[in-house]
């Protein structure tokens, strides 16, 4: 048995469970691609694909436990031990459609066959339950040497599915390889195939290259090539000031999401352009909000420094700005603020200096208010209307939103008689 060392140990045994049942009766069998790329890259490997001689109709057979998730491409998701293995039948793959899928495949019973069909030489191998390795493109050399190579020819690969390109620019990012030059020259000749794929696949390539360990190697590849300008919600490079992306990096684990805010500052999106980019890219509500939050930020804060303000007046407007942009997204600004360098908004000095003091104080500022929320505060809008003996109408929810920003910043006590007080004073005030 293979000794596995990036792969949970169970994972690992039920997978061999798997190729030796196949292997003992009578077909090949292998672990195949990514797992096989990973260990040895010594990268962790988060699942185990199968490749084998059997029919998918032969390995429904044998095992009871399967589900045939894609039996015309001959593929069958077994299931062991409660882990899942996605069993797939050596093919050969025919001309594709729309630069994505092959019209129809062929099984074959050479698994060097199957693995010619495959994008680069590092996803080229397969290895038997011995640990031998099948590798008949040089995938092992070019992973030692840290490239990223298409089986064959370049044209053919990028030809057959265009996402290719996108992938070959995510592996080299995130394992930090080179391309080799063919599938370099390749890429930049097709990249206006780019335009035949959906965006949502487009996305989820980018996504986890902007997650990964180097996404500004990846984002450099993709302009030089200029990639971008041909999917189908393009991004051109020229507009982006690079300077403001190069400590992106620093942003990990729960706030890696915050790079693309980076990138869309380092771009000069206003929020709105943002958001309708984000939109056409099939960003989730919840992420696209968390990415425009910071750039809702940015906008106001670059609208409330015009003129000169005491510290006092600097706070007030901060507090407003986390009332009305929440406090996730202020503290999303601050952070991203101290990975951007100094005078990058060319702004006035004045203006410069006082966005310094909101980085400052801006913490501090979050910290002391006492109410965030309409439901923090100790009076209703039903208290209101019974007060005051009016109907409801958009004058209560503009009092309220009133009320909440004068307690927040502190000018009105968060206690019952206290805004009971308030409300009547602005009630008189109104009928004078």
């Amino acid at each position: 048995m293979v000794q596995w060392t990036q792969v949970d140990h169970e994972m690992a045994r039920q997978s061999e469970l798997v190729l030796r049942t196949l292997n003992e009766r009578g077909h090949e069998a292998y672990w195949v691609g990514g797992c096989v790329r990973d260990e040895l890259l010594e990268r962790s490997v988060d699942d185990m694909d199968i490749t084998t001689s059997a029919s998918p109709e032969q390995v429904m057979k044998l095992f009871v436990d399967c589900i045939p998730t894609g039996l015309q491409h001959g593929t069958v998701t077994v299931r062991s031990g409660g882990f899942y293995f996605e069993v797939t039948t050596f093919r050969t793959e025919s001309e594709y459609k729309d630069n994505r899928r092959p019209a129809a495949v062929q099984f074959v019973q050479d698994v060097k066959e199957d693995l010619q069909r495959r994008d680069f030489t590092m996803n080229a191998l397969a290895m038997d339950r011995d640990g031998n390795i099948v590798d008949p493109f040089g995938g092992q050399s070019d992973i030692r040497d840290g490239r990223v190579r298409c089986v064959g020819s370049a044209a053919e690969r990028f030809g057959e599915d265009a996402l290719r390109m996108l992938r070959c620019v995510r592996f080299a990012s995130v394992f930090d390889f080179k391309i080799a030059y063919n599938t370099w020259k390749g890429l930049v000749r097709q990249k206006d195939l780019l335009q035949y794929i959906a965006m949502e696949r487009v996305r989820t390539e980018m996504v986890k290259m902007m997650a990964g360990p180097h996404p500004l190697r990846g984002l450099e590849l993709l302009f030089r090539s200029r990639a971008l300008e041909h999917v189908k919600a393009p991004i051109h490079g020229e507009r982006f000031n690079k300077a403001l992306m190069a400590n992106m990096e620093q942003l990990i684990e729960e706030n890696v999401l915050l790079r693309w805010s980076v990138m869309l500052i380092a771009g000069h999106y206003t929020r709105d352009e943002a958001d309708a980019l984000l939109r056409k890219w099939t960003f989730s509500n919840d992420d696209r909000s968390r990415i425009n939050g910071v750039l809702q930020v940015e906008q106001l804060i670059q609208t409330v420094v015009h003129g000169q303000k005491d510290e006092e007046d600097l706070r007030s407007e901060w507090i407003v700005t986390v009332l009305s942009c929440g406090r996730q997204a202020t503290e999303d600004w601050l952070m991203i603020q101290a990975m951007l360098p100094q005078g990058w908004r060319d702004q006035e000095a004045l203006n410069e200096e006082q966005i310094g003091v909101i980085q400052s104080r801006g913490t501090a500022w979050s910290q002391s208010m006492k109410v965030h929320e309409l439901k923090d505060l100790h009076i209703t809008g039903e208290n209101v209307l019974q007060l005051l003996g009016r109907k409801g109408g958009p004058w209560l929810g503009q009092l309220m939103k009133y009320l909440l920003r004068e307690t927040a910043i502190g000018n009105i006590a968060n206690q019952h008689d206290m805004l009971t007080n308030e409300v009547k004073r602005v009630a008189a005030d109104d009928k004078a």
